[in-house]
């Protein structure tokens, strides 16, 4: 069992729980606070755009920032350059927490992505009425059905999604989603060891018209430049930038601007 398939093995137990605390009529009853922010024209631009990501801990990395403090690192991303904010709120296996996501949104203008395990419509709604913007689904993760049913209830809420891959073999049933965005991990879940020249070869394979994300192991400002040639429009970088111990600083440093 691979560290993925342990992660979806609790994901469902941890699911199950909240549903029995908290059954899923009474979220569907709730308000959303917040409007939704367009996260896909945050990474439709000219140049190459940052999901900058808050990430306290790994699986593959261990302890990364555990002090962190979500909102005050959003902030100093926004201000280093950040197009949209990326935050994990799995709390076993990476530190995180729901409350994060409005956190966040109280605080700065941009798009916020809930970065999670998403396998449940409950989780859907979740992501809906507690403020984010757009939610990752994994097609490693899920089965083809259920990512479709997923999807499908997401854009129906109005949220914007990312659909990620480790593996080109299931583009082919991604692209006939039309999806607006696909995000393509490079790291190995096999060994957790990544490998840039890999998007390259994945990036031909993609929709023309959707907007491609790479993911995972990019930490220089020529890792961004090799992207951008391979065809890529975002990048979601996290872990390089939070074991700095300064994210915002190392965000400007990243992307060759002046940190404020």
């Amino acid at each position: 069992m691979n560290i993925l398939e342990k992660i979806i093995q609790h994901k469902k137990e941890e699911v199950k729980e909240k549903s029995r605390l908290t059954p899923l009529e009474r979220i569907q009853d709730s308000q959303r606070l917040f409007a939704i922010r367009d996260f896909n024209s945050a990474l439709c631009q000219n140049k190459m755009q940052i999901i900058a990501e808050i990430k306290k801990q790994s699986p593959s990395e261990g302890e990364i920032m555990p002090e962190a403090n979500p909102a005050e690192i959003a902030v100093e991303y926004e201000r280093n350059g950040a197009s949209a904010i990326s935050v994990l709120t799995d709390s076993h296996y990476f530190g995180g927490q729901l409350e994060y996501i409005q956190q966040i949104k109280n605080v700065v203008d941009i798009p916020v992505l809930r970065k999670d395990f998403i396998i449940s419509e409950y989780q859907i709604w979740e992501s809906f009425q507690l403020g984010a913007d757009a939610i990752l689904l994994i097609a490693d993760a899920i089965d083809k059905e259920l990512l479709i049913s997923l999807n499908q209830l997401a854009l129906e809420l109005g949220l914007h999604v990312l659909i990620e891959t480790h593996n080109s073999s299931h583009l082919s049933w991604i692209n006939d989603l039309n999806p607006q965005i696909v995000g393509i991990n490079c790291r190995d879940l096999q060994n957790m060891k990544t490998d840039l020249t890999w998007l390259k070869t994945v990036a031909e394979e993609l929709p023309v018209d959707c907007i491609k994300v790479a993911e995972s192991g990019i930490r220089t400002n020529d890792d961004l430049s090799k992207i951008d040639q391979y065809g890529y429009d975002a990048a979601l970088v996290g872990t390089s930038l939070m074991k700095t111990g300064d994210p915002g600083n190392a965000l400007a440093t990243l992307l060759n601007r002046v940190p404020v």
